[in-house]
Parts: C-alpha cells; sequence; structure tokens
C-alpha cells in the first residue's frame, strides 16, 4: 500500500514515549503520541505502551476519555489491532493491585430519570461499579479495575528468591497458541527479549488468551493475544532485532485490517 498505516500510541502523560513512536517509524508506520479519545478511534492501529503504575493509568484513561475509546475502537478484538506493551498489556485485563489508593474512588452516579435526552441513559442491568479506574475490594484485597478486555488479573511478582523488579533480557517461551499468533510470525522459541516490571499476569487469566510465557519469579504470560487484541510484558521497542520483527508484525497486521475495512 502506497500509504502508511496510522499507528497512535496513547499519551497518559507518563513518560517519554518517542522510543516506541521511533520503533514504530522504523517497522513501517506512521506513528503518533497523542491524548485526544477521537484520534484514538480513528487510528489504524493502537498501541498502549508502558509507563506508571497501573492505577494511576487506568484512572487517567477513566478521567479523559481515553478508556472508552480503546474499548469502543477495539470491539472486543474485532476491530482495531491494538498492542499493549508492559503496563499496556496488563491494563487489558480485568483487576490490578498496583498503586491503588486506600480511599476508594467512588464510581460515577447513574443519570437521574429526568436527566436531559443529550445525557446517555445508564443501560438496563449494568453495573457502573465495573468501570475502568473503580476501587473495590476482594478476596481480602484492594483491587482497581481495568479495561476488562480480557479475563483476569495483575499482581506483583514475588520476591522470595530472586530480585524485584525484574529488569533485563529474558526468555519468552511459545504455548500452543503462540504458534499460531500473527504478532510472533517468525519468532524464535526461547529468544530473549528486555522486561523491567514488578507486575505481571496472574494465573487466573484464560489459558487460550496465553501466547508465551516467561518464567521468574513465577510463570507469568508475556504474549496474550485474543483476536486483533495483542500485548507484551517486555519492549519490543528496545528489544534489538527480535523485538524489531515483533513490531514489523503488528505494522502487518494493522496493513491487513486496513484493507480488510477498505476492500
Amino acid at each position: 500500500m502506497a500509504d502508511k498505516p496510522v499507528i497512535v500510541i496513547v499519551d497518559y502523560h507518563k513518560g517519554n514515549l518517542s522510543s516506541m513512536a521511533r520503533g514504530l517509524a522504523r517497522a513501517g508506520a506512521e506513528a503518533q503520541v497523542t491524548d485526544d479519545p477521537e484520534r484514538i478511534r480513528a487510528a489504524d492501529g493502537i498501541v498502549l505502551p508502558g509507563v506508571g503504575s497501573f492505577y494511576d493509568a487506568i484512572a487517567f484513561m477513566r478521567e479523559s476519555g481515553q478508556d472508552r475509546a480503546v474499548i469502543d475502537a477495539v470491539a472486543g478484538g474485532a476491530g482495531t489491532p491494538f498492542l499493549g506493551v508492559c503496563l499496556g498489556l496488563q491494563l487489558l485485563f480485568e483487576r490490578g493491585d498496583e498503586g491503588v489508593p486506600d480511599a476508594p474512588v467512588p464510581a460515577a452516579a447513574p443519570a437521574p430519570a429526568d436527566a436531559p435526552a443529550e445525557v446517555p441513559p445508564v443501560p438496563a442491568g449494568s453495573d457502573l461499579r465495573d468501570a475502568p479506574g473503580t476501587v473495590f475490594e476482594a478476596e481480602g484485597k484492594r483491587w482497581v479495575r481495568g479495561l476488562g478486555l480480557l479475563k483476569g488479573s495483575c499482581t506483583v511478582l514475588p520476591a522470595d528468591r530472586l530480585k524485584i523488579p525484574h529488569v533485563g533480557w529474558d526468555q519468552v517461551h511459545l504455548t500452543p497458541a503462540g504458534l499460531a499468533c500473527p504478532l510472533l510470525d517468525g519468532f524464535d522459541e526461547g529468544a530473549n527479549l528486555y522486561f523491567t516490571h514488578s507486575y505481571a499476569l496472574d494465573g487466573d487469566a484464560d489459558a487460550g488468551d496465553i501466547a508465551a510465557r516467561t518464567f521468574y519469579a513465577r510463570a507469568f504470560g508475556s504474549v496474550v493475544w485474543h483476536g486483533n487484541i495483542y500485548g507484551c510484558q517486555f519492549h519490543p521497542e528496545k528489544s534489538s532485532a527480535h523485538g524489531h520483527r515483533i513490531l514489523e508484525s503488528f505494522v502487518r497486521i494493522v496493513e491487513a485490517r486496513v484493507k480488510e475495512v477498505g476492500a
């Protein structure tokens, strides 16, 4: 195709996103950093990078409307191709316990019955306690809800035997699902990629969504895949040739989607 696909990098005002933009540009995309929900909705592909804590990131996304823009665009895996990186992978899931404040953050109140017509009504049977960014308690601990696009929780890695955070190069092992994952096309089993994190996907995720695992302190999903939803716990933009190949694969996935929608 003559034009490069537009891939937006979601900016939730935490950290420098230039390395991801450079990586996507080298992989053949037009990379745009934005905090605008409408530009997120209109993009050919979406990347949610890994900067900050789970609570801070999802709270900003909820306040800014980025959460709803991502959920709408991704359409449960049937819509815009999405790549979550590090924290961006974790935010795909139902809940996390990183950085959760002591006091609960109240959910928005439902619209009153006599609200003006321009205020959207609350859908029948909806529960605003399930909204991204909502703090709640379960299993004796405090959680905050993520985007909820995939089932599962994100928790801290145990520090019993190994140093946490997990920083450096580590092996990525394909699962049976990963052998068919378009993001991992041409991936070398057991290749080393660059990690820097203290929290990771826990064991309650759907096994069918796990395309690769890594073993550090405990086993955790290091690549996830569900339809057009992808996530990497490592940083492909900092992972040399293997990481570059993954970004190239994502650009090809986005290009294929653009052609499919335009056909």
